[in-house]
């Protein structure tokens, strides 16, 4: 059985890419069959990483491919234990298809209302659409520390239907850093980043597990 996970959101910058490579590295280094389809084809970020990564043999390796349509993106997921699509923003349409065709659909967004504001949009918009309140989960990423900030967040979030995923991810340049070697963010040079970012992967596979399981009954 293939998971098709969906990271979307409205906005540039939001980090969909950092949570579609979290993810494809935590499963692959479990030794689960693992592809990232890259549907944002203007920044295509997942591929140029992906390619920085075979460049620098980091394994395990990821396999990354640019896709333009989603249908074709979709006839390789068989092949696959987890097939993610990273789309891009701005595109209604698309962020729609992706959110039909995903088991799990995770909207990151920041801490600010700024943030905030889009991604319940989103996520309201998705199920006006007719998909799934249990299959929309909200990542907190881009944060700063401060835990007032943090709760305040949660706390607006978890006011809506959708789930909140526990875990987030700070601003923080060893990231950035990590993405430049084509590494993901579990894998920087310090062991409390790595283990906030395991955390949020943890969550997103146990939301997916859950979501799976209720298909299955269903």
């Amino acid at each position: 059985m293939t998971y098709v996970i969906g990271m979307v959101s409205q906005k540039g910058g939001a980090g969909k890419s950092t949570l579609a490579r979290l993810f494809a590295r935590e499963l692959a280094a479990d030794d689960f069959a693992v592809k990232i389809a890259d549907l944002d084809t203007q920044q295509t970020t997942c591929t140029d990483w992906a390619a920085d990564r075979a460049e620098t043999g980091v394994e395990p390796e990821i396999q990354v491919q640019a896709f333009a349509k989603i249908d074709t993106a979709l006839r390789e997921a068989s092949r696959f234990d987890a097939f993610i699509l990273d789309g891009r923003p701005h595109s209604s349409e698309q962020t729609l298809q992706i959110a039909k065709a995903a088991d799990l659909v995770v909207i990151p967004t920041g801490q600010t209302k700024d943030d905030l504001k889009p991604a319940v949009k989103l996520a309201h918009s998705l199920a006006d659409a007719g998909i799934a309140e249990a299959k929309i989960a909200f990542a907190l990423v881009k944060t700063t520390n401060s835990q007032s900030e943090l709760t305040a967040a949660r706390d607006y979030l978890t006011q809506t239907d959708y789930t909140v995923l526990g875990g987030h991810l700070p601003v923080s340049t060893a990231y950035g850093m990590a993405h430049d070697l084509g590494k993901a963010v579990t894998e920087t040079r310090h062991k409390s980043l790595n283990t906030k970012a395991e955390t949020l992967a943890q969550a997103i596979i146990d939301r997916l597990s859950t979501v799976a399981e209720a298909k299955k009954v269903a």
